[in-house]
């Protein structure tokens, strides 16, 4: 599994204006590089009649990214790259961002605009709620009816949730889990079952969640 990181929780978008020149800047999470252009050209259609619709996107984490920027008309240097240059400094991974910019009358020269585009990446990226994709179990579990209450409060100690709820003879319980807490979680499971308690794993994958 990769080494966890940062990733934004939501697609949030902040405004601010420069000498008449209006800038926005959208900020959304992005999984694949297909998830990243079809953001980017939701954001282009959206302001279709922006003078500019800067993108960049990070996919990826760690040492194993995938990074795109694009000038989108603005001078070379001034807009994409400085706002890739503060994702990556954010720590973010699996990121896109896309700043319109509906030209105000007024020429910002490139230091201006450099600028512009870094104060809109910053105001985004600061913004944002960020989480942790890590890796996971999805675990089959089987109790008596006693146990329970007692289950679900482990379960939520070990940062776990329940999935499903099944009631039969038994109650088959379908949890989710970090991997990390997964050992933890078995060691609880047999202290309160006096080692009878064991969950089966079906399936491991990855997803994000809050820091």
């Amino acid at each position: 599994m990769p080494k966890p990181y940062l990733v934004p929780l939501t697609e949030i978008r902040r405004e601010h204006e420069v000498l008449n020149s209006r800038f926005i800047a959208t900020l959304a999470p992005a999984f694949s590089i297909d998830e990243a252009r079809a953001f980017m050209a939701r954001i282009k259609k959206e302001f279709a009649d922006a003078s500019h619709n800067v993108p960049v996107y990070i996919i990826g984490g760690g040492n194993t990214v995938t990074e795109y920027f694009s000038d989108d008309g603005e001078p070379s240097g001034t807009s994409g790259k400085p706002a890739l240059a503060v994702l990556r400094g954010s720590g973010l991974g699996d990121v896109v961002l896309v700043i319109t910019r509906y030209f105000g009358g007024t020429l910002l020269g490139t230091g201006g605009l450099v600028k512009a585009y870094t104060e809109s990446a910053q105001a985004v990226i600061n913004a944002v709620e960020r989480g942790r994709r890590v890796p996971v179990h999805v675990a089959l579990l089987a109790i008596p009816y006693n146990l329970l209450e007692r289950v679900r409060l482990v379960t939520a100690r070990q940062r776990g949730e329940i999935l499903g709820e099944e009631f039969a003879g038994d109650i088959t319980l379908t949890i989710r889990l970090p991997v990390d807490m997964f050992e933890a979680f078995q060691k609880d499971l047999r202290e309160l079952s006096a080692g009878r308690l064991h969950a089966e794993i079906v399936e491991t994958s990855e997803m994000v969640m809050p820091i």
